[in-house]
Formats: C-alpha cells, sequence, structure tokens
C-alpha cells in the first residue's frame, strides 16, 4: 500500500490458526483523514480490516494518480465476493498496467503488478516483474522480491526441463533399434510417450522390433489404469506379414523423419495394404500440416483399430468436417460426447486437445468466448496437471485469444507474453505472438506500438494470418508501412489456399478492401461493396457477420468523411437489416475505432451529419458525446427517434438526452401487423426462488395494476424456471421478467436473467437460448433486471438480451444497462400504462422518465432505462 504509515516492509508470516478476525477501525482517526481528504489512508485502514468494497469507494473520491491506481488495484484483486477472481485480478492488471505506463518505477504498483501476475498463474510474467522491483534495492522488498523470482522462475523452468528431457527420450524410438525405452518418462508424462510409442510401433520394420515395444506398452497400459489397449497393439503388429509391412513400415519412417509431405502413391499403397495403422498414421500427419485428406477414410480407418485414443480423433475430425459443412450444432453435441468419453477413458492428453478444439471452435466459428474461456480454462489446467509443457503453452495462447475477445487486453497481452517466455528462441512463436501483440495495442488505440508489433512479426517466416491481416488493414489508415502491402497480399493469398466458406472469403475481401481504400477509393469501395454483397446470404456465419461488419463500417466512415450522409444512412440500415431507413427524425451513429460518424435527419427530412477521426480510447459503456449538440438540436422537434446504431454502439446508454423520445432501432418489423399488446397472454416472471448458494434476495412481489387483468399469467417461486419461462413466452403478447440481473463474462457474453433452478441446476436465462426460439406472439418485453441490457463490447455484433428478444421476434424491449433498484418495477408498469393509453413505446418511456425524475430527482438510473424496437 501507498499510505507512507504502511509503506514498510514486514517479513511475511502466514497465520497458523483459522482466518483472522477483523482489525477494529478507530473512528476517531478516520474521521480526522476525513476531515484532510486523506482518501487513501482510510482506503488502507478498510483494506486492513478486510473491507475491500469500502476502500473502493473512498478511494473513488481521490483523483487519479499511480498512487492511487496502486491502492486501487489490491482493493479490486481482493473485491471478488460476487465475482470471479479472474475478473478481479483481470481489472487489477488494468488499473496497474496504467499506474505503471504513467510512472515505471513506481514501487508499489511493481509489486502489485507481481502479485497479480502470479495469481493469474503466470510465473514468468510474474518473476520478470518481482527482479524489476528487486532493482529499486528497496530494505526488505527487494530481498524477498529476488526470493520470489527466483522461485518461480525455477520451479517452471524445472517442469520445462522435465518435458522436454522426456520428449527427447522419446524422439530415437524410430530411428535408433537399440534406444532407451523411456519406461520412467512413460509413468510421469504419459502423452508424449504415447505419441511417440504409436509412430515407434508403425516404423518397426519386423517382429522382433516390434515385440521390443511391449515393456514400453505395459508401462503405458499401467499409466492408464492397467488396461491392456497398447500391448494388444504391439501383438497385433508383431503378427502381421513383414515381408509386405517391413518396406512400408520403413518408408513410413523416413517420411516422419524428412518431415516431407507423404507422396500419394504412398498413401494409396497403404490404403490397400490393410496396415490400418500406418494409414491412420500418415493420414494424421498430413491433417496435422493442413493438407487435403479423405477425413471419410481416415475416421473408418481410425475407428478400426479399435484404440479410443484413436475413437476420439476420429470423432474430433468427424466434428470438424461438420463445421466446415455448417452443421456445428452437430459437431459440437459429438465433441461433448467424446468428452465425457474421453474423461472416462482417463486419457487426458485427448482431452486438452478436444478442449483446444472445443475453444477454437466456440471463438473462431460461433464467437462465442464465454464458452471458449470455460474450455480453455479446462485445457490448461489439465496440461499443467499432467506436465504437458506445450499444451500449457498452447492454452495460454487460447487464453488470450479469450481475453481479446473480452477486450481485457491487459490480461490477453501477459497470457501471451508468458507463452512467449517459455520458448523465446522459436521463430514461429515470436511471429505469432507480435502479430497478436499488435491487435491488441490497436485494440488499445496505441498505434505505434502495434505498427512496431507488426513490425516484428513481418520479421519471422510466419506468415502474418487473419489476425495480422487485419492490423495490416487498420494501420493503413495511419500511413504507409514498410513491407504492408506485400506482407497483407501474400497473407490474402495463403488464406484463399484451399476451399474458403463465403463467410471468409467475403472476410478476407473485407479486409483487402480496407488496405486499398487508403491507395484507391475506388478500388477499395468495390471490395467493400463485394464483400457486403458476399456476406449477407450468411447470417449465421461468424466470419460473414465480421465481413459484413468490417465492409460496412469503412463503408460509413468513407461516406461519413467525403459528406455523404445520405449514403451513410443508408449503408447503416443496411448493417442492421432495417429495410426501409425513415425519411424523418432518424439518427445514425457509427464508430470505427478512431473514427465517429452522427447523421441526424430530422422532423423536415433535412440531413445534417458530423465525422471525426481523433478518437483516443475505447468506447465504453457512455455513449454521451457521440453526439454533437447541433445533431441533437436537429432532432428535438421530433415526436420520437429511431436510432440505427451499429455495434459497438448499439446498447449503449445516454446516446440521446432525456427529453428525446428515441429507442434503438435493430432488424426489420415483424411481418405483417403484429397483435394488439392487449390481444394475448400477458406473462409476468415474478417472486422468483434463485438458487440459495447465490445469496440474491427475493425482489418485492409486483402489485397488479388497476382492474381485472384476465390475460395476466404468473410464473413464480420454483416454477419460473429458463425452460418454463421460455415456452410461455412463446405465445405471449407481453412479457414482464422482475428478477436479478447479472453480467459475467465468463457464463455469458451477455446479461443473465437469475431464474428458478432446473432439475440439472440450470438457473440462468441466456441471449443465446432467447434466441434460439421463435416468439410467435411479437411481445412487448420489459426485463425489469439489474443490467439486462449489457453486453460484451464486441465491434462487430451485439448480444445484447434485448437483441436476441427483437432477433426471436418481439416488437420491443424495454431494459436497463445498469443496476435498478427494487422500485424499479413500478417504473416499468407505468411505462405498460401509458402504451396501452395509447403512447408509443419511445415516448411513454420518455414520458415517465421525464415524471420520475421530477419526483426523485436522485433516480438517475431511469436515463439508462433503453427502448430498443
Amino acid at each position: 500500500l501507498t499510505t507512507v504509515a504502511l509503506d514498510g516492509h514486514r517479513p511475511y508470516a502466514p497465520l497458523r490458526g483459522g482466518a483472522p478476525l477483523p482489525a477494529l477501525l478507530p473512528l476517531r482517526e478516520l474521521a480526522r483523514m476525513e476531515d484532510q481528504q486523506d482518501w487513501r489512508g482510510i482506503a488502507s485502514a478498510y483494506l486492513l480490516s478486510g473491507d475491500a468494497r469500502q476502500a473502493l469507494s473512498y478511494l473513488g473520491n481521490a483523483p487519479a494518480s499511480p498512487d492511487v491506481g496502486s491502492d486501487r488495484a489490491v482493493a479490486l484483486a481482493l473485491a471478488h465476493a460476487d465475482a470471479s477472481e479472474q475478473r478481479a485480478l483481470d481489472e487489477a492488471l488494468v488499473v496497474l498496467e496504467d499506474a505503471l505506463r504513467d510512472r515505471p518505477d513506481h514501487p508499489q504498483a511493481l509489486w502489485n503488478h507481481a502479485l497479480v501476475l502470479r495469481n493469474l498463474d503466470l510465473p514468468l510474467l510474474a518473476a520478470d516483474a518481482f527482479d524489476a522491483v528487486a532493482k529499486l534495492g528497496e530494505p526488505g522488498w527487494s530481498a524477498e522480491a529476488r526470493t520470489h523470482a527466483r522461485g518461480l522462475r525455477e520451479q517452471t523452468l524445472a517442469r520445462g526441463r522435465a518435458w522436454k528431457q522426456a520428449f527427447a527420450a522419446t524422439q530415437d524410438l524410430m530411428a535408433d533399434p537399440n534406444a532407451r525405452l523411456p519406461l520412467e518418462e512413460a509413468s510421469r508424462l504419459p502423452g508424449i510417450v504415447r505419441l511417440a510409442f504409436y509412430d515407434a510401433v508403425r516404423a518397426a520394420p519386423s517382429k522382433d522390433a516390434a515385440l521390443r515395444l511391449l515393456p514400453l506398452a505395459d508401462a503405458l497400459d499401467r499409466a492408464y489404469g492397467g488396461g491392456r489397449v497398447l500391448h494388444a497393439t504391439v501383438t497385433r503388429v508383431a503378427a502381421r506379414d513383414f515381408q509386405k509391412r517391413g518396406p512400408l513400415a520403413r518408408d513410413y519412417a523416413r517420411f516422419v523423419r524428412g518431415g516431407s509431405p507423404f507422396p500419394p502413391a504412398y498413401l494409396e499403397a497403404l490404403r490397400r495394404s490393410g496396415e490400418d495403422d500406418l494409414y491412420v498414421g500418415a493420414l494424421g500427419y498430413e491433417l496435422k500440416a493442413g493438407r487435403p485428406v479423405d477425413v471419410a477414410a481416415f475416421v473408418r480407418a481410425a475407428d478400426g483399430l479399435g484404440d479410443p485414443w484413436f475413437h476420439l480423433i476420429a470423432e474430433r475430425e468427424r466434428a470438424q468436417q461438420e463445421v466446415r459443412d455448417g452443421q456445428w450444432w452437430k459437431a459440437e453435441a459429438r465433441v461433448l460426447e467424446a468428452l465425457r468419453t474421453c474423461e472416462a477413458e482417463r486419457l487426458d492428453y485427448r482431452c486438452a486437445d478436444l478442449h483446444q478444439w472445443m475453444t477454437d471452435m466456440y471463438l473462431s466459428e460461433l464467437h462465442r468466448p464465454a464458452e471458449a474461456h470455460e474450455h480453455a480454462l479446462r485445457g490448461w489446467r489439465l496440461a499443467k496437471n499432467h506436465g504437458e509443457w506445450q499444451q500449457e503453452r498452447t492454452f495460454l495462447q487460447e487464453l488470450a485469444q479469450v481475453a481479446r475477445f473480452h477486450h481485457v487486453v491487459p490480461t490477453a497481452s501477459a497470457y501471451l507474453r508468458e507463452s512467449l517466455a517459455r520458448m523465446p528462441d522459436d521463430s514461429t512463436q515470436f511471429g505469432y505472438v507480435h502479430r497478436n501483440l499488435a491487435t491488441l495495442a490497436w485494440m488499445d488505440f496505441r498505434v505505434d506500438e502495434a505498427r512496431q508489433h507488426m513490425e516484428l512479426a513481418l520479421e519471422s517466416s510466419l506468415p502474418p494470418g487473419l489476425n495480422g491481416a487485419g492490423v495490416l488493414a487498420d494501420l493503413a489508415r495511419f500511413g504507409p508501412m514498410p513491407g504492408a502491402a506485400d506482407a497483407l497480399s501474400r497473407a490474402l493469398s495463403d488464406l484463399r489456399q484451399g476451399q474458403p466458406r463465403p463467410g471468409e472469403r467475403a472476410l478476407l475481401d473485407a479486409i483487402q478492401g480496407e488496405f486499398e481504400l487508403e491507395r484507391d477509393r475506388t478500388a477499395g469501395r468495390a471490395l467493400l461493396r463485394s464483400a457486403l454483397t458476399q456476406a449477407e446470404p450468411w447470417p449465421d456465419d461468424a466470419y460473414a457477420r465480421r465481413a459484413k461488419a468490417r465492409a460496412s463500417a469503412a463503408l460509413i466512415s468513407d461516406a461519413g468523411r467525403t459528406g455523404a450522409f445520405v449514403e451513410a444512412l443508408t449503408l447503416a440500415g443496411r448493417q442492421l437489416q432495417v429495410r426501409e431507413v425513415p425519411e424523418r427524425c432518424v439518427l445514425a451513429v457509427s464508430v470505427q475505432h478512431e473514427r465517429t460518424l452522427a447523421v441526424a435527419r430530422g422532423p423536415s427530412g433535412a440531413v445534417s451529419g458530423d465525422f471525426t477521426q481523433t478518437r483516443t480510447a475505447p468506447l465504453g459503456q457512455d455513449a454521451s458525446g457521440l453526439v454533437p449538440p447541433a445533431l441533437q438540436d436537429a432532432l428535438r422537434g421530433c415526436d420520437e427517434v429511431q436510432v440505427l446504431a451499429p455495434p459497438p454502439v448499439n446498447g449503449l446508454q445516454r446516446l440521446l438526452p432525456p427529453d428525446i423520445a428515441w429507442s434503438y432501432r435493430v432488424g426489420h418489423a415483424t411481418p405483417g401487423h403484429p397483435p394488439r399488446v392487449d390481444s394475448g397472454m400477458h406473462l409476468v416472471v415474478t417472486n422468483v426462488d434463485t438458487p440459495a448458494a447465490l445469496g440474491l434476495p427475493r425482489l418485492p412481489s409486483m402489485s397488479p395494476p388497476p382492474g381485472e387483468d384476465a390475460r395476466r399469467a404468473m410464473l413464480e417461486g420454483d416454477q419460473a424456471t429458463p425452460s418454463r419461462v421460455l415456452k410461455a413466452m412463446v405465445t405471449a403478447a407481453e412479457v414482464e421478467i422482475h428478477t436479478h440481473g447479472k453480467f459475467s463474462p465468463e457464463l455469458s457474453d451477455a446479461s443473465l436473467l437469475m431464474l428458478a433452478p432446473e432439475q440439472d441446476g440450470q438457473y440462468a436465462l441466456t441471449a443465446r437460448q432467447v434466441r434460439a426460439h421463435r416468439l410467435f406472439g411479437a411481445p412487448l418485453v420489459f426485463l425489469a433486471a439489474c443490467g439486462a441490457a449489457r453486453t460484451a463490447p464486441f465491434p462487430h455484433e451485439s448480444f445484447s438480451l434485448p437483441v436476441a428478444f427483437l432477433e426471436a421476434g418481439a416488437r420491443a424491449v424495454l431494459a436497463a444497462t445498469v443496476d435498478i433498484p427494487d422500485t424499479a418495477g413500478r417504473f416499468f408498469n407505468n411505462v405498460r400504462e401509458r402504451i396501452h393509453a395509447g403512447a408509443a413505446p419511445a415516448v411513454a418511456l420518455r414520458d415517465e422518465r421525464q415524471a420520475w425524475l421530477q419526483a426523485s430527482p436522485g433516480d438517475r438510473w431511469v436515463q439508462d432505462v433503453l427502448l430498443f424496437q
């Protein structure tokens, strides 16, 4: 802590008993510090007493400084009672890196930075951070920092050496008939030893050479629980006719050791030979290299070996083919079932491989980082628990990608740097890490740093890949970069090889169009429009959605830059699938990184716009300031304003002042004329029995509106489960949900509604579940839950609950982006009554908000209740 009285070093002495009792706070001293506005001192006292939340509250009063940032990071790291420790550490790391950017030698921030990295389980980075503390030479602190750094580095590198030694012990099994059998290594690291065992069996040129491997087979069988699978593999191969098999086995060993592709004639000879283990091994190498393979033949042969190890590989490849065919749901179910099989068979190495596949599928294909995080974390833990050093590094990079998707830039950067610290001399890893660090620096508006990382990445032999190509296109807006055009051309050429799907082709054209837009505007616009047209028929493809968003954002910004404001309005409507952009009373707002465009069409139909390219920080949750006052004034004569705001603006609070009636417009209207809101069932979900373990208080009962409501159907208590609520909503004309809301990136990419648990314990209603249903009654939806409109800040699509309801068929949704009080139910009910009295939803919301603020000026939360239509 930075308070002078607490800054002296004291040796760490863990308690030998239970948890310490909270310290009594000296009230007189606290009062004195409050009089002196010593907010850091008060916060330190609360931290020492174990009350991190109060500490955060007082630190909020202090002006920003490295000292305040360092103390705030401590409070954030400790204040995770109702959130995950991961998220608390993520937040602490953000604050600490800001503090160290302002003052790189800040001693407390350096120490706390090291602790956060250690708690994130990034030992080599933590050791480097402790080294930085040691160099300051502070009494006590420096010596302890050196001890921590040495211990973290030695323990971590020792695990790395153990893995490398085991790996080295397997490398001669194919080449040297007298090589030592790695029996001890088989018990400690059965995963990599089993991989080498299979190659050694395949490459055995004679019966005796195969039988020599029986002790290793038995050692591996014991390591996997005592079966006979690998013993049977050796005896089966030893029984083959080696006059026929021997030459094939020798060629197999030669091709594997040489690292060259297997010739088609050799693969065909294997297929005809009946030596299925050799055939599977050769095709496995071809698959790993990304070369075309007869997948159906591979999975048949793999299953035919009768070894669960190869069955799991076959299931993974079947799933991969299903993804290529656009049937991701089949692939998801298949691999989840394979994981259950894998866990039952204790094949941990293969389990980690399947978790990696699921992580990649959820990120690349489905854009579902919450589920990706779960699998990346499970795979990482498996790899660490079993000493699989190389898999650990892989999962560090997977976790970095998940953090990138969640816009947690410092954590993503830390994972990448830790992965490189484990293989600092690997040029391929060097290129991969630096091109991804370039992406992160770009996301954080550090353009010069992004350019430096990209230049380092281009020095390696690794192609820039999709992310690197995207960064090169983005950086083109800030001037030419040596070698960028050639690097982008090579990257796109590589990515277009094979058979990219329509969405992937569209995304590559969008990236190329963005780059060309800065060199040849006509060619760039043509590519961007082509990408947009290609992407639109594939709304369920994540690559197509990214292509549509990139192309639209670039075209909208280009239109704004040239004053073509009507074109920008049309493009914004097209991106949001609004079939007809209103002729008046409409606002379009688009943010493309550093560029912001706002276009207003007032009550007369006159169009005005404002384009800037000076944004220097990521867009937060508050949209105040995106629409200049002159454009706000142009809209004041409108009864209501429809806002066309593509992501990441869509769903942000306070875009327009509270005296303007406005709503976010998303998607086309319900086909035909929707039924009257008072003509169908009025579903009310209230008094929900959330799981006791969550510790959530039951919200007060809603007072029914005056008069009879024959349409009213209640779901309460333990009956208000996600499945029952979803079923009831399908035919409802109105839906009110009064319950607790939660935004948790680890669980979902939008806010959750906390309902009663199902028999299997599932209690959350998510945007993905809502989107999967069809709401035939085109309901008016009121989400009276804390933060129900919050969503992760994805730049190319909105995953919010309100948007999910609209996509499912709702006509309009009201929801808040912030925590709301228990009395909020009355506010939502009053808005509902105004709508029933004939007011348009946007007008009803504006009028009730104004009336509420007049009666209760302190209830600022009503300004953050949004309408989506």
